[in-house]
């Protein structure tokens, strides 16, 4: 640890501080899944923390997928989320490339402005939002969800990827329309793959917050068949409400949770390196 702390108290406390840190983000995760593997008995004669009985409950998770159709609640996710991420990421690097590396007579008033509608809660659009796609015929419908998404993670992906694409040299721009590329083929044959960790980083966190996104679905959806899965989750538990059986429910909590769980593992590294990398010129 050359380049790392070299005061061994202020390590050993960095080190007690990330082991607190991360035992305080995994225990929720542990708790839902014993917790699925519970019946309503053990719920009401132990405290809810405590650890489950023999034999476990693993036919909870079964039971969920079968009587509450959750294949298709799970596809639903899918397609809205990777429509939303991909056309997210599409509009927001074209938009962030033309602001960074083209001047024009009000690129900086459109770029501030995009940055200004982060500061907006989204919440204070839900009124007029339903209005708007109710006039247009796209309540229940995942391609209203796909829109709605795709406009709220835009600001995040242009504010990311502006100082990425702001990182990268002039001199491969140049080179590009020197060997006869059109701007659109410097653009896509060039620059977009350069800034591939930016992407990463965006697509990562748009399919965090897409997936857990409960308010706008709830608003914009009321068709059973057309339902993602937190909405589907929030149903579950209304219909509960007289009889909640708890250990199907939190199955259907580790349902949503593991998707986006094996997606942040497995790219954790991409997220830090492509926000880096769009910082450093």
């Amino acid at each position: 640890m050359n380049n790392g702390i070299r005061n061994p108290i202020l390590r050993y406390g960095a080190y007690a501080v990330l082991i607190v840190w991360s035992v305080s983000v995994l225990y929720p995760l542990l708790w839902t899944l014993l917790d699925a593997l519970k019946n309503n008995d053990q719920f009401f004669r132990h405290m809810p923390w405590a650890l489950p009985d023999a034999p476990l409950l693993w036919s909870n998770f079964s039971y969920v997928w079968n009587k509450y159709n959750f294949d298709a609640y799970f596809l639903n996710s899918i397609v809205v989320t990777a429509g939303s991420t991909l056309l997210g990421l599409l509009l927001a690097a074209t938009t962030a490339y033309v602001l960074a590396r083209y001047r024009f007579r009000g690129s900086g008033a459109l770029y501030l402005l995009y940055i200004a509608s982060m500061m907006v809660p989204f919440i204070l659009a839900l009124i007029p939002l339903f209005f708007l796609m109710n006039s247009f015929h796209l309540i229940n419908t995942k391609i209203g969800l796909i829109l709605v998404y795709t406009s709220s993670v835009l600001a995040f992906g242009i504010f990311v990827l502006v100082g990425f694409f702001k990182s990268l040299p002039k001199e491969l721009e140049e080179a590009s329309i020197m060997d006869g590329a059109s701007y659109f083929g410097t653009f896509f044959r060039v620059m977009l793959p350069l800034s591939q960790p930016g992407l990463i980083t965006v697509a990562i966190v748009n399919v965090l917050n897409i997936w857990n996104e409960y308010i706008v679905g709830t608003i914009l959806v009321n068709d059973p068949t057309q339902y993602t899965l937190p909405v589907e989750i929030g149903v579950m538990q209304a219909e509960m409400q007289y009889r909640t059986e708890w250990g199907p429910l939190f199955a259907a909590l580790f349902f949503t949770i593991v998707p986006v769980l094996l997606v942040y593992i497995v790219f954790q590294r991409k997220i830090a390196s492509g926000i880096t990398a769009g910082a450093v010129k």
